[in-house]
């Protein structure tokens, strides 16, 4: 998927660099007080990076609400956490976030592409309207055609 994933704990550097290496996390940070994993986040995004946070603690609040989306551990997860995330995982299974990820990609994609899709067919019956080569009612057809052809490309999500 292209993701870099970094831990950033308030437990020990070692404990969290031990967990990091069994569970594939790219990076551990440790002994972070919720300062240091806002700079944390800051820092990655001054490198360019797009970021979201997996947080559960009122120590996370900071760094989930700077995150461009954060995610709580509802379950097991503090209010102020959960209050500040963007999506809570009701069950705290992060296998989810990847499935996330690659829903909000694709219904990004699906939205550019209804947009040109709208654009276009509206540019295209104005021209030919103003060309004299449509009627207001063949306007009125296009239109309600690229309504209902949007709809059912945005459809096309759920069968994902």
């Amino acid at each position: 998927m292209g993701i870099k994933t970094v831990m950033l704990t308030g437990d020990n550097p070692h404990t969290a660099k031990a967990i990091a290496d069994q569970v594939g996390i790219d990076e551990a940070q440790g002994n972070l007080l919720p300062a240091d994993k806002l700079s944390a986040i800051e820092a990655l995004y001054a490198r360019n990076h797009r970021v979201g946070m997996v947080g559960d603690g009122i120590n996370d609040a900071p760094a989930l609400a700077r995150a461009e989306i954060g995610f709580a551990m509802a379950a097991a997860g503090t209010d102020t956490a959960i209050e500040t995330a963007d999506v809570a995982l009701m069950d705290d299974d992060l296998r989810k976030i990847p499935t996330f990820i690659r829903l909000s990609r694709q219904t990004s994609a699906v939205l550019k592409q209804n947009i040109i899709l709208a654009i276009a067919t509206k540019v295209l019956f104005i021209g030919i309207t103003f060309a004299g080569l449509a009627t207001m009612w063949m306007a009125v057809f296009a239109d309600m055609g690229v309504s209902l052809l949007v709809v059912f490309n945005g459809l096309r999500l759920l069968k994902k």
